[in-house]
């Protein structure tokens, strides 16, 4: 613990915007197959260093088969939180998860170039504490590191729904779930806050049988999979409503809140309409009367293919689905970055009127 905040901690996104850059970036590396460990590995991101854009340094995992997705810090700018007692923690360990092993990995990164494991938490006792399983997406949050699983308990992840569940940030200590009302929330992917305004958003994709082995294609063309959000009250972890996009728009992936504290509206992103292979992108907001709103305010059109060149599920259609997998919105809240993995596109919207997005 240092006596000062991590100069790397910034109080608004405009700040950080302002802030020096960083030398060192992470990414993780899979294996295709499953036949060696996955890694981690540092990319030097110093345009004036002999070795910008190179791997500097890859960390190897001890085990096999732990499949990793996503991955965060111990802490951040959201430790900052005025009710946080964690103001003044490095920003220092990174968290990784494996979605098909249920493993965690807390990685020491304060040297990048001499990256090593600090502690693994094997998935008995995330069964065991949480009751959750396939754990997903890395926040750093107020009372400690937020992570959200795709699976329940159960082998194949389905007894019960999946949620949240919360670690020390300083023992790594698995201290239980978060969710004290969760409502008709029963299937889990992102989720995102607001801190001085005590709102989360949380989104849905499916339960483990319907994505660990591949995409179950009956299951999606009878809209089965997540269409969902869900707006929930942060200290009181109570969902407060959940809004559903219709059964049509499948996979309600990633969260994307406005990084202005003092807004109250952000982005969703959805893989896939079924009746017509679109994607799309909801933008939601606070209405007056303290009830969320959503609008469908992006629309990315299929892309005409021969059949013979397309799957066995989209040969009827004769068309590529856009696929959106991902959406990043910038610090400056102007841009809204989209990608659309069928088509092998990224787009980029201004969303400076997040209710008239322009391409």
């Amino acid at each position: 613990m240092t006596l000062r905040p991590d100069p790397t901690f910034h109080a608004t996104a405009q700040l950080a915007m302002q802030a020096p850059v960083e030398n060192y970036g992470f990414t993780v590396m899979l294996s295709p197959d499953g036949a060696q460990p996955d890694a981690l590995a540092v990319v030097d991101l110093n345009p004036d260093s002999d070795r910008y854009g190179t791997i500097v340094n890859t960390l190897a995992m001890p085990y096999t088969g732990d499949e990793f997705h996503h991955f965060g810090w111990n802490a951040c700018s959201s430790s900052l939180s005025p009710m946080s007692g964690h103001a003044f923690l490095e920003r220092r360990y990174l968290i990784v998860p494996g979605i098909r092993s249920s493993r965690i990995y807390v990685i020491d990164v304060k040297d990048p170039l001499d990256a090593k494991i600090h502690k693994i938490i094997e998935p008995e006792e995330v069964f065991e504490k949480t009751g959750y399983s396939r754990p997903h997406t890395i926040h750093c949050g107020p009372e400690g590191i937020y992570i959200s699983t795709l699976g329940g308990g159960g082998a194949d992840g389905t007894d019960g729904p999946p949620g949240i569940f919360i670690m020390d940030c300083e023992t790594f200590e698995i201290l239980g779930r978060y969710e004290m009302d969760r409502g008709k929330q029963d299937k889990h992917y992102d989720f995102w806050w607001n801190l001085p305004q005590d709102y989360m958003v949380s989104s849905e994709w499916g339960l483990p049988p319907q994505f660990e082995n591949g995409l179950v294609a009956e299951d999606l063309l009878a809209n089965k999979y997540g269409h969902s959000i869900h707006f929930w009250d942060l200290r009181r972890r109570k969902n407060i409503q959940t809004m559903d996009f219709g059964e049509n728009y499948q996979m309600a992936l990633e969260i994307r809140p406005a990084h202005d504290p003092k807004k109250s509206y952000g982005f969703c992103g959805i893989v896939v309409d079924t009746t017509n292979l679109q994607g799309a992108i909801f933008t939601w907001w606070r209405g007056d009367d303290g009830t969320w709103q959503s609008k469908k305010t992006i629309t990315i059109d299929p892309r005409p293919e021969a059949a013979e060149n397309l799957p066995p599920l989209l040969q009827g259609f004769e068309a590529v689905p856009p696929l959106v997998t991902d959406i990043d919105l910038s610090l400056d809240d102007k841009y809204l970055y989209v990608a659309c993995w069928g088509l092998g596109e990224m787009h980029q919207y201004d969303v400076s009127d997040p209710m008239n997005p322009v391409l």
